[in-house]
C-alpha cells in the first residue's frame, strides 16, 4: 500500500484506518516508516508519549499512548512505570507532567511550543493579586506555568471549573474566588455559580478569535448541525452554542449522541481526531489552529527519543508548592460528568470583577 514495505503497512494499518480522511496517500508513507520507528524507540527508550487532543491525527492516533486533555495526560503520567515521558502538547503540560512524576525524565519535541494564555500571567503577578485580595483563595486553570501554579491553592480544568471554585468558597468561608487566568472560562463560570468570581483579562488565541457571528453563518449553511463550543471562547458564543463543555464533555457528547453533522468551536484538530473514532459523524469547520501545538511533528517527537531531547525541569521549591495545588484538585472527586456550560439556563448573569 502506497509503496510501503509489506510490515510497515502492517503494522499501521489501523492507524490510515482513522487518519485517512486527513492525510493524503502522497504523505503517508513518510508518516507510516515514522510512526513505525517512534514507536520502536518508546520501547527501547522505556518512554511513552502523552498526546493531547489537539495534536494532530498522526500524532493522536499513530504514537500517543495516552490521549486527552492535558490533566488527564499528566494524571496517566504519573501512573505509568514507564521512565520517559515525552509530552506532544505545549510547555505548561509537559511542567504539569514533571510536577507530577518528579522521578521521571519529560521531554518536549519543541522547546518553542507555548501557550498564549499561559503566558498571560506569571508568578509575580498572582502574588500581587493576593496582596489585592487577601484570604480569598486562588483557584488556577492548568493552563498555567509551574511558577504561577506554585502561588495557587488549587487548580482547575474547564470541566471541573464549577466545582472546584465552588469548594474552594466553602473551604475559606468566603463568597468571592479569584479564577485565573483565562477571562471567558472564569465568565463563564460566574453565570453556572452564586459565588463571586474575581478574573484576569488573559485568553487563547485560538479560542477568542470566535464570534456569535460565525455561529450564525454556521446555522445558515448547516441548519441541520449541532455547535458545541469550548468555554474558553466568548459568553456570546456560548449562548449562541447547542451545547457547550471541556474538551471532555464535548467528546463524550459526539461519541454518546454521534449526531448526523456537528461543528466544535475548539482547535480544528479535536474534530479530526475524534472523526476517527466515529467515521459516521460528518464534522464541519471553522477551524482555528493552535500554531504552538502545531510545533509538535513526527519528526521532532523522533528526534526527541533519538536524541533524548529536550528535557523540561521544575525547580524543586516551585515543583513542591505547585504540586499541592495540582493534587488537591486531583484528590477531589471528580464530577460525575464533566462540566456544561449552559449560559441560556444560567443561574443567574453577573459581571465578573476584572482585574
Amino acid at each position: 500500500m502506497f509503496g510501503l514495505s509489506e510490515s510497515t503497512a502492517r503494522a499501521t494499518a489501523p492507524v490510515w484506518a482513522k487518519v485517512k480522511d486527513h492525510v493524503t496517500p502522497i504523505e503517508w508513507p513518510a508518516q507510516a516508516e515514522l510512526i513505525v520507528e517512534i514507536n520502536r524507540l518508546k520501547k527501547e527508550r522505556d518512554a511513552v508519549i502523552l498526546a493531547h487532543n489537539y495534536m494532530t491525527p498522526e500524532i493522536f492516533h499513530g504514537v500517543g499512548d495516552y490521549v486527552g486533555d492535558s490533566l488527564g495526560l499528566a494524571k496517566e503520567a504519573a501512573r505509568s512505570e514507564a521512565k520517559v515521558i515525552v509530552q506532544a502538547g505545549v510547555h505548561f503540560m509537559a511542567e504539569t507532567s514533571k510536577i507530577l512524576s518528579p522521578s521521571k525524565m519529560v521531554l518536549i519535541p519543541d522547546l518553542r511550543a507555548g501557550c498564549s494564555l499561559a503566558s498571560s500571567i506569571t508568578g509575580a503577578d498572582v502574588r500581587l493579586i493576593k496582596a489585592r485580595y487577601p484570604g480569598l483563595p486562588v483557584v488556577t486553570y492548568v493552563n498555567t506555568t509551574a511558577d504561577v501554579k506554585a502561588e495557587t491553592d488549587i487548580c482547575c480544568t474547564s470541566a471541573n471549573a464549577v466545582q472546584i471554585v465552588e469548594w474552594a468558597a466553602r473551604e475559606w468561608g468566603v463568597d468571592r474566588v479569584i479564577l485565573i487566568p483565562d477571562e471567558f472560562l472564569a465568565r463563564n463560570v460566574a453565570a453556572q455559580t452564586h459565588v463571586g468570581i474575581i478574573a484576569w483579562k488573559g485568553c487563547c488565541e485560538v479560542h477568542e478569535r470566535f464570534t456569535a457571528s460565525d455561529i450564525a453563518d454556521m446555522r445558515v449553511a448547516y441548519p441541520g448541525a449541532e455547535i458545541l463550543a469550548h468555554p474558553e471562547c466568548p459568553e456570546e458564543v456560548l449562548s449562541a452554542a447547542d451545547f457547550a463543555g471541556s474538551t471532555a464533555a464535548m467528546t463524550d457528547y459526539v461519541m454518546s449522541k454521534k449526531p448526523k453533522q456537528v461543528v466544535l468551536i475548539t482547535e480544528c484538530s479535536m474534530a479530526s481526531n475524534i472523526k476517527g473514532d466515529v467515521p459516521e459523524v460528518d464534522f464541519i469547520g471553522p477551524c482555528n489552529m493552535c500554531p504552538h501545538m502545531k510545533r509538535i511533528t513526527l519528526e521532532n517527537i523522533r528526534d526527541a527519543l533519538l536524541h533524548m531531547q529536550f528535557e523540561v525541569t521544575v525547580p524543586d521549591d516551585i515543583a513542591e508548592r505547585a504540586r499541592l495545588a495540582v493534587q488537591r484538585m486531583v484528590d477531589l472527586p471528580p464530577p460525575a460528568v464533566p462540566s456544561r456550560y449552559d449560559l441560556v439556563k444560567a443561574r443567574h448573569h453577573v459581571a465578573v470583577e476584572l482585574i
